[in-house]
């Protein structure tokens, strides 16, 4: 994000948000990422959080940390995997039009810090959330029974999935990835034109 904004890129695509893991209010696990939005101008374009954090308690630290969460096309805010997470979604937008007036609205404002812009995974490649949470639950017993803690939790627990579902997850991941691209491509150009 930091890298993107000192070159002038104002739209940032990524697969999905780090953010805060489960168990955070004993662990404080809390991913970087959040805090480095919340003071860098740029919009990401995400799928959501990754589905492996709390996205109740991530939806919360991006509200006291000021970024704006804006869903695209949808109401409910994205579960990465997963087109529906149960959490609704704080703004939602529907055109990249809507998205870049946002950017700059906030910008010329003075007020500091990016937008978090959520696409839902396209239904044909999601996993739903029914069968992601078995899935999530198990990899964090085994990731428990191994005492990974720590920043080598995420790339244990993705990895862990992946094997659990026997490669849907990747599947899924890398679909989710290049149905980013899209609107992100999108909302870029359109902030260009403003």
């Amino acid at each position: 994000m930091r890298l993107a904004a000192l070159a002038g890129i104002s739209v940032f695509v990524t697969g999905g948000l780090g953010g805060v893991h489960r168990g955070a209010p004993e662990s404080f696990d809390i991913s970087a990422d959040l805090t480095e939005l919340s003071l860098t101008d740029v919009a990401v374009v995400s799928a959501g959080v990754k589905s492996i954090l709390d996205i109740a308690l991530t939806l919360e630290t991006l509200e006291t940390l000021h970024v704006p969460v804006l869903a695209y096309g949808t109401d409910e805010f994205p579960a990465f995997f997963s087109r529906s997470s149960g959490h609704r979604s704080p703004m939602r937008v529907d055109s990249p039009t809507e998205v870049a007036a946002f950017m700059q609205a906030k910008w010329d404002l003075g007020i500091a810090g990016g937008v978090s812009v959520v696409n839902p995974i396209r239904a044909d490649d999601e996993i739903p959330a029914s069968e992601m949470d078995s899935v999530i639950a198990r990899a964090i017993k085994d990731m428990d029974a191994a005492s990974v803690h720590g920043k080598e939790a995420t790339p244990f627990l993705l990895g862990r999935i992946v094997e659990i579902t026997g490669g849907a997850s990747l599947k899924a991941n890398i679909a989710l990835v290049n149905n980013n691209a899209r609107p992100g491509a999108e909302v870029a150009v359109a902030y260009a034109a403003l």
